[in-house]
Protein backbone atom coordinates (compact mmCIF):
# COMPACT_ATOMS: atom_id res chain seq x y z
CA UNK A 1 0.00 0.00 0.00
CA UNK A 2 0.92 3.54 -0.77
CA UNK A 3 2.59 5.59 2.49
CA UNK A 4 1.23 8.83 3.91
CA UNK A 5 2.77 11.70 5.64
CA UNK A 6 -0.36 11.48 7.75
CA UNK A 7 -1.16 8.13 8.00
CA UNK A 8 -5.10 8.08 8.95
CA UNK A 9 -5.95 11.04 6.14
CA UNK A 10 -6.40 8.65 3.28
CA UNK A 11 -8.21 6.57 4.69
CA UNK A 12 -10.49 9.18 6.12
CA UNK A 13 -10.68 10.59 2.57
CA UNK A 14 -11.50 6.62 1.76
CA UNK A 15 -14.30 5.79 4.77
CA UNK A 16 -15.92 9.21 4.13
CA UNK A 17 -16.78 7.49 0.80
CA UNK A 18 -18.75 4.65 2.84
CA UNK A 19 -21.00 7.14 5.05
CA UNK A 20 -24.30 6.18 3.56
CA UNK A 21 -27.85 7.86 5.36
CA UNK A 22 -29.69 4.99 3.78
CA UNK A 23 -30.19 1.66 4.57
CA UNK A 24 -26.92 -0.55 3.89
CA UNK A 25 -25.04 -3.85 4.38
CA UNK A 26 -21.88 -3.65 6.56
CA UNK A 27 -19.54 -5.60 4.76
CA UNK A 28 -16.41 -4.89 7.16
CA UNK A 29 -13.77 -2.72 8.16
CA UNK A 30 -10.89 -0.53 6.28
CA UNK A 31 -7.48 -1.59 6.22
CA UNK A 32 -4.88 0.58 5.62
CA UNK A 33 -1.05 0.56 5.71
CA UNK A 34 -1.50 -2.86 7.11
CA UNK A 35 -3.75 -1.87 9.71
CA UNK A 36 -7.71 -2.94 10.17
CA UNK A 37 -9.54 0.31 11.39
CA UNK A 38 -12.76 -0.87 13.31
CA UNK A 39 -14.43 2.62 13.65
CA UNK A 40 -13.97 3.05 9.37
CA UNK A 41 -16.61 0.81 8.10
CA UNK A 42 -17.18 -0.33 4.65
CA UNK A 43 -20.81 -0.59 3.43
CA UNK A 44 -23.27 -1.11 0.30
CA UNK A 45 -26.10 0.82 0.36
CA UNK A 46 -29.26 -1.85 0.04
CA UNK A 47 -31.06 0.09 -2.71
CA UNK A 48 -27.90 0.02 -5.30
CA UNK A 49 -28.34 -3.88 -4.95
CA UNK A 50 -30.50 -4.47 -8.56
CA UNK A 51 -27.19 -2.91 -9.92
CA UNK A 52 -25.48 -6.07 -10.03
CA UNK A 53 -21.96 -7.01 -8.59
CA UNK A 54 -18.88 -9.29 -9.27
CA UNK A 55 -17.20 -11.47 -6.18
CA UNK A 56 -14.34 -12.48 -6.92
CA UNK A 57 -10.94 -14.13 -6.32
CA UNK A 58 -8.78 -17.49 -6.38
CA UNK A 59 -9.81 -20.58 -4.72
CA UNK A 60 -9.74 -20.79 -0.83
CA UNK A 61 -9.99 -16.56 -0.41
CA UNK A 62 -13.49 -16.60 1.09
CA UNK A 63 -15.63 -15.82 -1.59
CA UNK A 64 -18.32 -18.59 -0.36
CA UNK A 65 -18.40 -16.85 2.90
CA UNK A 66 -18.63 -13.35 1.26
CA UNK A 67 -22.05 -14.55 -1.18
CA UNK A 68 -22.78 -15.98 2.43
CA UNK A 69 -22.33 -13.00 4.47
CA UNK A 70 -24.09 -10.71 2.16
CA UNK A 71 -26.93 -13.02 1.90
CA UNK A 72 -28.27 -13.47 5.19
CA UNK A 73 -27.94 -9.47 5.30
CA UNK A 74 -30.72 -9.27 2.20
CA UNK A 75 -32.53 -11.65 4.20
CA UNK A 76 -32.60 -9.81 7.95
CA UNK A 77 -33.83 -6.94 5.62
CA UNK A 78 -36.65 -8.51 4.36
CA UNK A 79 -34.70 -9.37 0.69
CA UNK A 80 -35.51 -12.67 -0.91
CA UNK A 81 -32.39 -14.52 -2.19
CA UNK A 82 -31.39 -17.07 -4.58
CA UNK A 83 -28.00 -19.02 -4.77
CA UNK A 84 -26.55 -21.91 -6.56
CA UNK A 85 -24.89 -24.11 -4.08
CA UNK A 86 -22.02 -25.96 -6.52
CA UNK A 87 -20.19 -27.49 -4.08
CA UNK A 88 -22.59 -27.89 -1.44
CA UNK A 89 -20.97 -25.80 1.07
CA UNK A 90 -24.24 -23.09 1.50
CA UNK A 91 -26.54 -24.97 3.31
CA UNK A 92 -25.77 -23.85 6.24
CA UNK A 93 -27.12 -20.19 5.61
CA UNK A 94 -30.47 -22.11 7.36
CA UNK A 95 -28.56 -23.05 10.79
CA UNK A 96 -27.25 -20.29 13.19
CA UNK A 97 -23.63 -20.71 13.40
CA UNK A 98 -20.95 -21.86 16.10
CA UNK A 99 -18.90 -19.71 17.78
CA UNK A 100 -15.32 -20.41 18.25
CA UNK A 101 -12.29 -17.98 18.85
CA UNK A 102 -11.58 -17.32 15.00
CA UNK A 103 -14.62 -15.71 14.72
CA UNK A 104 -14.36 -13.85 18.07
CA UNK A 105 -11.21 -12.59 17.03
CA UNK A 106 -12.56 -11.50 12.98
CA UNK A 107 -15.33 -10.01 15.21
CA UNK A 108 -13.77 -7.91 17.61
CA UNK A 109 -11.25 -6.70 14.67
CA UNK A 110 -13.95 -5.37 12.87
CA UNK A 111 -16.14 -3.47 15.58
CA UNK A 112 -19.16 -6.34 14.97
CA UNK A 113 -21.60 -7.64 17.37
CA UNK A 114 -21.43 -11.44 16.26
CA UNK A 115 -24.30 -13.39 17.35
CA UNK A 116 -25.43 -17.05 15.76
CA UNK A 117 -28.15 -16.55 13.80
CA UNK A 118 -29.55 -18.70 10.46
CA UNK A 119 -31.77 -17.53 7.62
CA UNK A 120 -35.00 -18.98 6.49
CA UNK A 121 -34.68 -21.37 3.63
CA UNK A 122 -35.77 -23.37 0.99
CA UNK A 123 -33.75 -26.53 -0.76
CA UNK A 124 -34.22 -27.22 -4.34
CA UNK A 125 -32.68 -29.59 -7.16
CA UNK A 126 -32.84 -29.97 -10.68
CA UNK A 127 -35.58 -32.16 -11.36
CA UNK A 128 -34.89 -34.23 -8.20
CA UNK A 129 -31.46 -35.87 -8.44
CA UNK A 130 -30.15 -34.51 -5.11
CA UNK A 131 -31.63 -33.77 -2.44
CA UNK A 132 -34.27 -30.56 -2.76
CA UNK A 133 -37.44 -30.04 -4.29
CA UNK A 134 -37.76 -30.80 -7.89
CA UNK A 135 -37.35 -27.64 -10.14
CA UNK A 136 -38.58 -28.84 -13.61
CA UNK A 137 -39.24 -26.61 -16.83
CA UNK A 138 -41.06 -27.54 -19.85
CA UNK A 139 -39.27 -27.79 -22.94
CA UNK A 140 -41.57 -25.00 -24.60
CA UNK A 141 -41.11 -22.87 -21.81
CA UNK A 142 -37.30 -23.48 -21.91
CA UNK A 143 -37.12 -21.96 -25.04
CA UNK A 144 -34.72 -22.54 -28.35
CA UNK A 145 -32.11 -20.37 -27.82
CA UNK A 146 -31.50 -21.84 -23.98
CA UNK A 147 -31.74 -25.60 -25.01
CA UNK A 148 -29.66 -24.85 -28.65
CA UNK A 149 -26.73 -23.62 -26.00
CA UNK A 150 -27.36 -26.93 -23.77
CA UNK A 151 -27.13 -29.11 -26.86
CA UNK A 152 -24.28 -27.27 -28.31
CA UNK A 153 -25.72 -26.39 -31.80
CA UNK A 154 -24.12 -24.08 -34.37
CA UNK A 155 -26.11 -20.80 -35.67
CA UNK A 156 -27.76 -22.82 -38.27
CA UNK A 157 -28.51 -25.26 -36.11
CA UNK A 158 -30.52 -22.82 -33.47
CA UNK A 159 -32.39 -21.46 -36.24
CA UNK A 160 -33.76 -25.15 -36.79
CA UNK A 161 -34.66 -25.71 -33.75
CA UNK A 162 -37.10 -22.32 -33.56
CA UNK A 163 -38.51 -23.48 -36.36
CA UNK A 164 -39.60 -26.53 -34.78
CA UNK A 165 -40.49 -24.49 -31.59
CA UNK A 166 -42.26 -22.00 -33.46
CA UNK A 167 -44.03 -24.98 -35.79
CA UNK A 168 -45.05 -26.95 -32.45
CA UNK A 169 -46.33 -23.51 -31.14
CA UNK A 170 -48.65 -22.51 -34.38
CA UNK A 171 -50.24 -26.15 -34.11
CA UNK A 172 -50.65 -26.28 -30.72
CA UNK A 173 -48.50 -29.14 -29.65
CA UNK A 174 -47.42 -29.19 -26.14
CA UNK A 175 -43.27 -29.55 -26.02
CA UNK A 176 -43.21 -30.59 -22.57
CA UNK A 177 -40.52 -33.31 -22.10
CA UNK A 178 -37.58 -34.35 -24.38
CA UNK A 179 -39.84 -37.10 -26.12
CA UNK A 180 -42.17 -34.36 -27.21
CA UNK A 181 -39.52 -32.75 -29.07
CA UNK A 182 -37.75 -35.59 -30.33
CA UNK A 183 -41.44 -36.88 -31.93
CA UNK A 184 -42.07 -33.32 -33.15
CA UNK A 185 -38.61 -33.71 -35.15
CA UNK A 186 -39.39 -37.03 -36.82
CA UNK A 187 -42.59 -35.97 -38.14
CA UNK A 188 -41.24 -32.71 -40.22
CA UNK A 189 -38.13 -34.84 -41.68
CA UNK A 190 -41.25 -37.16 -42.93
CA UNK A 191 -42.83 -36.70 -46.09
CA UNK A 192 -46.20 -35.60 -44.34
CA UNK A 193 -43.82 -33.12 -42.13
CA UNK A 194 -41.74 -31.54 -45.62
CA UNK A 195 -45.01 -30.68 -46.69
CA UNK A 196 -45.89 -28.68 -43.49
CA UNK A 197 -43.43 -26.67 -43.49
CA UNK A 198 -43.36 -25.59 -47.04
CA UNK A 199 -45.12 -22.14 -45.96
CA UNK A 200 -42.49 -21.01 -43.38
CA UNK A 201 -39.07 -23.41 -44.18
CA UNK A 202 -37.36 -26.40 -44.32
CA UNK A 203 -35.86 -28.96 -42.20
CA UNK A 204 -32.78 -30.88 -43.75
CA UNK A 205 -32.54 -34.54 -42.78
CA UNK A 206 -29.20 -33.70 -41.78
CA UNK A 207 -29.97 -30.94 -39.11
CA UNK A 208 -32.56 -33.01 -37.61
CA UNK A 209 -30.42 -35.58 -37.55
CA UNK A 210 -27.85 -33.65 -35.92
CA UNK A 211 -30.42 -32.35 -33.22
CA UNK A 212 -31.72 -35.59 -32.25
CA UNK A 213 -27.89 -37.16 -31.69
CA UNK A 214 -28.06 -34.17 -29.69
CA UNK A 215 -31.32 -35.03 -27.14
CA UNK A 216 -30.09 -38.19 -27.25
CA UNK A 217 -26.84 -37.42 -25.58
CA UNK A 218 -28.44 -34.87 -23.73
CA UNK A 219 -30.74 -37.29 -21.94
CA UNK A 220 -27.47 -40.03 -21.44
CA UNK A 221 -26.83 -37.12 -18.99
CA UNK A 222 -30.12 -37.41 -17.13
CA UNK A 223 -31.74 -34.61 -18.57
CA UNK A 224 -35.35 -36.51 -18.74
CA UNK A 225 -35.62 -35.59 -15.17
CA UNK A 226 -34.93 -31.85 -15.60
CA UNK A 227 -37.93 -31.94 -18.08
CA UNK A 228 -41.37 -31.88 -17.37
CA UNK A 229 -44.11 -31.21 -15.35
CA UNK A 230 -45.17 -29.83 -12.90
CA UNK A 231 -43.13 -26.35 -14.27
CA UNK A 232 -41.91 -24.48 -11.38
CA UNK A 233 -43.13 -21.30 -11.06
CA UNK A 234 -40.39 -18.91 -10.00
CA UNK A 235 -42.35 -16.36 -8.40
CA UNK A 236 -41.79 -18.89 -5.52
CA UNK A 237 -38.65 -17.23 -5.27
CA UNK A 238 -39.82 -13.90 -4.28
CA UNK A 239 -41.49 -15.11 -0.80
CA UNK A 240 -40.80 -13.78 2.64
CA UNK A 241 -40.96 -15.71 5.79
CA UNK A 242 -44.02 -14.74 8.34
CA UNK A 243 -41.34 -12.65 10.06
CA UNK A 244 -40.74 -10.46 7.53
CA UNK A 245 -37.07 -11.57 6.32
CA UNK A 246 -36.33 -13.12 2.56
CA UNK A 247 -36.48 -16.17 2.42
CA UNK A 248 -33.25 -17.89 0.96
CA UNK A 249 -33.52 -20.57 -2.14
CA UNK A 250 -30.40 -22.66 -2.03
CA UNK A 251 -30.17 -24.47 -5.25
CA UNK A 252 -28.48 -27.88 -4.81
CA UNK A 253 -25.82 -28.87 -7.19
CA UNK A 254 -23.34 -31.11 -6.34
CA UNK A 255 -25.21 -33.95 -7.79
CA UNK A 256 -24.70 -32.19 -11.18
CA UNK A 257 -21.30 -30.31 -10.98
CA UNK A 258 -19.76 -32.75 -12.97
CA UNK A 259 -22.86 -31.49 -16.23
CA UNK A 260 -21.73 -27.58 -15.69
CA UNK A 261 -23.43 -26.67 -18.96
CA UNK A 262 -26.36 -28.20 -18.41
CA UNK A 263 -26.47 -26.36 -14.50
CA UNK A 264 -25.30 -23.11 -16.08
CA UNK A 265 -27.79 -22.78 -18.36
CA UNK A 266 -30.76 -23.78 -16.58
CA UNK A 267 -29.79 -21.01 -14.14
CA UNK A 268 -30.18 -18.79 -17.21
CA UNK A 269 -33.56 -20.33 -17.68
CA UNK A 270 -34.87 -19.10 -13.89
CA UNK A 271 -33.53 -15.98 -14.64
CA UNK A 272 -35.14 -15.46 -18.10
CA UNK A 273 -37.87 -16.23 -16.83
CA UNK A 274 -38.73 -14.07 -14.44
CA UNK A 275 -37.53 -11.14 -16.84
CA UNK A 276 -40.59 -12.47 -18.25
CA UNK A 277 -43.13 -12.37 -16.04
CA UNK A 278 -42.09 -9.73 -13.52
CA UNK A 279 -43.55 -5.65 -14.03
CA UNK A 280 -40.56 -2.43 -14.65
CA UNK A 281 -40.33 -1.18 -10.94
CA UNK A 282 -37.58 1.30 -11.77
CA UNK A 283 -34.91 1.83 -8.91
CA UNK A 284 -36.70 0.55 -5.70
CA UNK A 285 -35.72 1.32 -2.42
CA UNK A 286 -34.58 -2.36 -1.76
CA UNK A 287 -34.53 -5.01 -4.55
CA UNK A 288 -37.28 -7.86 -5.27
CA UNK A 289 -34.43 -10.41 -5.22
CA UNK A 290 -30.96 -10.65 -5.99
CA UNK A 291 -29.44 -13.55 -7.65
CA UNK A 292 -25.96 -15.34 -6.88
CA UNK A 293 -24.43 -17.11 -9.92
CA UNK A 294 -21.61 -19.49 -8.32
CA UNK A 295 -18.65 -20.35 -10.50
CA UNK A 296 -19.95 -18.05 -12.94
CA UNK A 297 -17.64 -19.17 -15.74
CA UNK A 298 -19.56 -22.39 -16.24
CA UNK A 299 -21.91 -19.88 -17.82
CA UNK A 300 -20.14 -18.46 -20.03
CA UNK A 301 -17.91 -20.96 -21.70
CA UNK A 302 -17.90 -21.70 -25.44
CA UNK A 303 -21.31 -20.09 -25.36
CA UNK A 304 -22.91 -18.68 -28.62
CA UNK A 305 -22.91 -15.01 -29.89
CA UNK A 306 -26.42 -14.84 -30.20
CA UNK A 307 -26.60 -16.54 -26.06
CA UNK A 308 -23.56 -14.03 -24.83
CA UNK A 309 -26.02 -11.59 -26.26
CA UNK A 310 -28.75 -12.70 -25.04
CA UNK A 311 -27.14 -12.54 -21.37
CA UNK A 312 -25.75 -8.94 -21.95
CA UNK A 313 -29.30 -7.85 -22.58
CA UNK A 314 -31.01 -9.73 -19.87
CA UNK A 315 -28.09 -8.28 -17.23
CA UNK A 316 -29.04 -4.82 -18.60
CA UNK A 317 -32.91 -4.64 -18.40
CA UNK A 318 -33.56 -7.17 -15.62
CA UNK A 319 -32.18 -4.32 -13.25
CA UNK A 320 -35.50 -2.18 -13.59
CA UNK A 321 -37.29 -5.36 -12.56
CA UNK A 322 -35.66 -5.06 -9.25
CA UNK A 323 -33.59 -8.17 -9.63
CA UNK A 324 -29.71 -7.57 -8.87
CA UNK A 325 -27.68 -10.22 -10.49
CA UNK A 326 -24.36 -11.39 -8.85
CA UNK A 327 -21.72 -12.98 -10.79
CA UNK A 328 -18.95 -15.27 -8.22
CA UNK A 329 -15.94 -16.17 -9.92
CA UNK A 330 -12.14 -16.67 -9.80
CA UNK A 331 -11.25 -13.59 -12.20
CA UNK A 332 -12.93 -10.53 -13.95
CA UNK A 333 -11.69 -12.22 -17.15
CA UNK A 334 -14.06 -15.09 -16.80
CA UNK A 335 -16.86 -12.63 -17.36
CA UNK A 336 -17.63 -10.96 -21.01
CA UNK A 337 -16.31 -7.56 -21.12
CA UNK A 338 -20.18 -6.29 -22.40
CA UNK A 339 -21.39 -8.07 -18.88
CA UNK A 340 -18.54 -6.62 -16.89
CA UNK A 341 -19.18 -3.36 -17.59
CA UNK A 342 -22.48 -3.12 -16.24
CA UNK A 343 -21.25 -5.19 -12.66
CA UNK A 344 -21.85 -1.47 -10.58
CA UNK A 345 -20.90 -3.43 -7.20
CA UNK A 346 -17.06 -5.26 -6.79
CA UNK A 347 -15.78 -7.56 -3.93
CA UNK A 348 -12.35 -9.11 -5.38
CA UNK A 349 -10.36 -11.84 -2.90
CA UNK A 350 -6.46 -12.15 -3.51
CA UNK A 351 -5.33 -12.93 -6.91
CA UNK A 352 -2.41 -15.56 -7.35
CA UNK A 353 0.54 -14.63 -9.37
CA UNK A 354 2.59 -17.61 -9.70
CA UNK A 355 2.84 -17.95 -13.61
CA UNK A 356 2.97 -15.36 -17.02
CA UNK A 357 -0.99 -16.24 -17.25
CA UNK A 358 -1.56 -15.43 -13.66
CA UNK A 359 0.27 -12.30 -13.96
CA UNK A 360 -0.96 -10.73 -17.21
CA UNK A 361 -4.82 -11.45 -15.66
CA UNK A 362 -4.02 -9.60 -12.51
CA UNK A 363 -2.86 -7.07 -14.28
CA UNK A 364 -6.11 -6.98 -16.53
CA UNK A 365 -7.89 -6.74 -12.85
CA UNK A 366 -6.46 -3.59 -11.83
CA UNK A 367 -7.10 -1.76 -14.86
CA UNK A 368 -10.66 -2.39 -14.39
CA UNK A 369 -10.50 -0.31 -11.08
CA UNK A 370 -11.06 3.30 -10.37
CA UNK A 371 -8.11 5.47 -9.84
CA UNK A 372 -6.95 4.15 -6.37
CA UNK A 373 -5.17 5.59 -3.24
CA UNK A 374 -3.38 1.78 -3.00
CA UNK A 375 -0.88 -0.24 -5.31
CA UNK A 376 -3.53 -2.62 -6.20
CA UNK A 377 -0.89 -5.00 -8.45
CA UNK A 378 0.82 -5.84 -5.24
CA UNK A 379 -2.37 -5.55 -2.63
CA UNK A 380 -4.11 -8.18 -4.41
CA UNK A 381 -1.50 -11.02 -4.39
CA UNK A 382 -0.94 -10.07 -0.31
CA UNK A 383 -4.97 -10.15 0.99
CA UNK A 384 -5.30 -12.70 3.61
CA UNK A 385 -8.32 -14.87 3.41
CA UNK A 386 -11.49 -12.87 4.59
CA UNK A 387 -9.95 -9.62 2.77
CA UNK A 388 -11.25 -8.03 0.21
CA UNK A 389 -10.68 -4.79 -2.25
CA UNK A 390 -14.36 -3.44 -2.73
CA UNK A 391 -15.99 -0.74 -4.86
CA UNK A 392 -19.34 -0.34 -4.70
CA UNK A 393 -22.11 2.16 -5.96
CA UNK A 394 -23.10 4.82 -3.86
CA UNK A 395 -26.77 6.34 -3.17
CA UNK A 396 -26.14 8.25 -6.20
CA UNK A 397 -24.95 5.64 -8.65
CA UNK A 398 -21.28 7.13 -8.44
CA UNK A 399 -18.40 4.49 -7.72
CA UNK A 400 -17.17 4.24 -3.82
CA UNK A 401 -13.66 4.97 -3.17
CA UNK A 402 -11.49 1.27 -3.59
CA UNK A 403 -11.36 0.04 -0.16
CA UNK A 404 -9.15 -2.52 1.63
CA UNK A 405 -11.76 -4.49 3.65
CA UNK A 406 -11.73 -6.84 6.54
CA UNK A 407 -14.48 -8.65 6.23
CA UNK A 408 -17.28 -9.33 9.27
CA UNK A 409 -17.68 -13.01 9.78
CA UNK A 410 -21.29 -14.75 8.77
CA UNK A 411 -23.69 -15.20 11.47
CA UNK A 412 -24.98 -18.60 10.48
CA UNK A 413 -23.23 -22.01 9.67
CA UNK A 414 -19.81 -21.76 7.45
CA UNK A 415 -20.05 -25.27 6.05
CA UNK A 416 -23.03 -27.68 5.03
CA UNK A 417 -25.86 -28.73 7.45
CA UNK A 418 -26.05 -32.59 7.69
CA UNK A 419 -27.55 -34.83 5.17
CA UNK A 420 -30.72 -35.50 7.46
CA UNK A 421 -31.27 -31.84 8.48
CA UNK A 422 -31.25 -30.93 4.77
CA UNK A 423 -33.90 -34.06 4.09
CA UNK A 424 -35.99 -32.79 6.78
CA UNK A 425 -35.91 -28.96 5.67
CA UNK A 426 -37.04 -30.31 1.98
CA UNK A 427 -39.91 -32.95 3.00
CA UNK A 428 -41.31 -30.63 5.33
CA UNK A 429 -41.25 -27.53 3.30
CA UNK A 430 -45.22 -26.79 1.64
CA UNK A 431 -43.92 -26.37 -1.65
CA UNK A 432 -42.99 -30.39 -2.34
CA UNK A 433 -46.47 -31.51 -2.29
CA UNK A 434 -46.77 -29.40 -5.17
CA UNK A 435 -43.31 -29.97 -6.79
CA UNK A 436 -42.13 -33.38 -5.86
CA UNK A 437 -44.36 -35.98 -7.83
CA UNK A 438 -44.14 -35.37 -11.77
CA UNK A 439 -47.07 -35.58 -14.01
CA UNK A 440 -47.34 -36.96 -17.46
CA UNK A 441 -50.38 -35.78 -19.36
CA UNK A 442 -51.09 -35.63 -23.16
CA UNK A 443 -48.82 -33.47 -24.85
CA UNK A 444 -47.02 -33.88 -28.36
CA UNK A 445 -45.73 -36.88 -27.85
CA UNK A 446 -49.01 -38.20 -27.32
CA UNK A 447 -51.08 -36.48 -30.35
CA UNK A 448 -48.50 -37.95 -32.54
CA UNK A 449 -48.30 -41.51 -31.51
CA UNK A 450 -52.29 -41.33 -31.66
CA UNK A 451 -52.29 -39.75 -35.38
CA UNK A 452 -49.66 -42.24 -36.31
CA UNK A 453 -51.95 -45.08 -34.25
CA UNK A 454 -55.02 -44.05 -36.50
CA UNK A 455 -53.48 -43.84 -39.80
CA UNK A 456 -51.48 -46.96 -39.80
CA UNK A 457 -55.01 -48.47 -39.10
CA UNK A 458 -56.96 -46.81 -41.64
CA UNK A 459 -54.16 -47.96 -44.02
CA UNK A 460 -54.66 -51.75 -42.65
CA UNK A 461 -58.23 -51.43 -43.00
CA UNK A 462 -57.92 -49.85 -46.37
CA UNK A 463 -55.64 -52.71 -47.39
CA UNK A 464 -58.21 -55.15 -46.17
CA UNK A 465 -60.79 -53.65 -48.11
CA UNK A 466 -58.65 -53.48 -51.53
CA UNK A 467 -57.94 -57.30 -50.98
CA UNK A 468 -61.77 -58.25 -50.73
CA UNK A 469 -62.96 -55.73 -53.66
CA UNK A 470 -59.85 -58.13 -55.54
CA UNK A 471 -61.73 -60.98 -54.32
CA UNK A 472 -65.11 -59.73 -55.24
CA UNK A 473 -64.31 -59.20 -58.79
CA UNK A 474 -62.25 -62.79 -59.07
CA UNK A 475 -65.87 -64.31 -58.03
CA UNK A 476 -68.18 -62.09 -60.09
CA UNK A 477 -69.96 -63.90 -63.09
CA UNK A 478 -69.29 -62.38 -66.53
CA UNK A 479 -72.48 -60.22 -67.55
CA UNK A 480 -73.53 -59.48 -63.37
CA UNK A 481 -71.31 -56.44 -63.56
CA UNK A 482 -69.29 -55.67 -60.78
CA UNK A 483 -69.49 -54.86 -57.14
CA UNK A 484 -69.45 -51.95 -55.90
CA UNK A 485 -65.60 -50.57 -55.45
CA UNK A 486 -64.58 -49.55 -51.71
CA UNK A 487 -62.68 -46.76 -51.33
CA UNK A 488 -59.39 -47.25 -51.85
CA UNK A 489 -56.82 -46.32 -49.38
CA UNK A 490 -55.68 -43.07 -51.02
CA UNK A 491 -59.66 -41.98 -50.96
CA UNK A 492 -59.41 -42.99 -46.94
CA UNK A 493 -56.50 -40.88 -46.10
CA UNK A 494 -55.85 -38.43 -48.77
CA UNK A 495 -56.08 -34.75 -47.05
CA UNK A 496 -55.72 -36.20 -43.53
CA UNK A 497 -52.03 -36.30 -43.43
CA UNK A 498 -50.50 -37.16 -39.86
CA UNK A 499 -51.49 -33.97 -38.72
CA UNK A 500 -54.49 -33.06 -40.38
CA UNK A 501 -57.15 -33.67 -37.66
CA UNK A 502 -55.04 -32.17 -35.05
CA UNK A 503 -54.84 -28.87 -36.79
CA UNK A 504 -58.39 -28.92 -37.15
CA UNK A 505 -58.89 -30.08 -33.17
CA UNK A 506 -56.93 -26.99 -32.11
CA UNK A 507 -58.56 -24.74 -35.03
CA UNK A 508 -60.29 -22.93 -32.13
CA UNK A 509 -57.00 -21.79 -30.77
CA UNK A 510 -56.63 -18.73 -33.49
CA UNK A 511 -53.34 -19.08 -34.41
CA UNK A 512 -51.83 -19.23 -30.97
CA UNK A 513 -48.07 -19.09 -30.76
CA UNK A 514 -46.50 -18.68 -27.14
CA UNK A 515 -44.66 -15.43 -26.50
CA UNK A 516 -41.36 -15.84 -25.62
CA UNK A 517 -38.96 -13.21 -23.61
CA UNK A 518 -35.01 -12.53 -24.67
CA UNK A 519 -34.06 -15.95 -24.49
CA UNK A 520 -37.18 -17.48 -26.50
CA UNK A 521 -38.78 -18.75 -22.93
CA UNK A 522 -42.20 -19.03 -22.98
CA UNK A 523 -44.01 -16.49 -20.79
CA UNK A 524 -46.97 -17.40 -18.29
CA UNK A 525 -49.40 -15.20 -16.72
CA UNK A 526 -49.90 -15.31 -13.24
Amino acid sequence: MSESTDPVAPADEIAAGYAFTGPALDLGALVWDGRCLPDRQVRVPLAVLNRHGLVAGATGTGKTKTLQLIAEQLSEAGVPVFLADVKGDVSGISAPGVPNDKIHERAGEVAQEWSAAGCPAEFYSLGGIGPGIPLRATVTGFGPVLLSKVLQLNQTQEQSLGLIFHYADSKGLELIDLKDLRAVVAFLVSDEGKAELKGIGGLSTVTAGVILRALTAFEQQGAVDFFGEPEFDTAEFLRTAPDGRGVVSVLELPAVQDKPRLFSTFLMWLLADLYADLPEVGDPERPKLVFFFDEAHLLFHDASKAFLESITQTVRLIRSKGIGVFFVTQTPKDVPADVLAQLGNRVQHALRAFTPDDAKALKATVKTFPHSAYDLEELLTRLGTGEAVITVLDENGAPTPVAATRLRAPRSLMGPIDAAGLDRAVTSSPLYARYARPIDRESAYEKISAEQAAAEAAAERAAVAAEAEKEGRRAAKPGHGTARPEPSLAQQVVGSGLFRSLARSVGTQLGREISRSLFGTARRRR
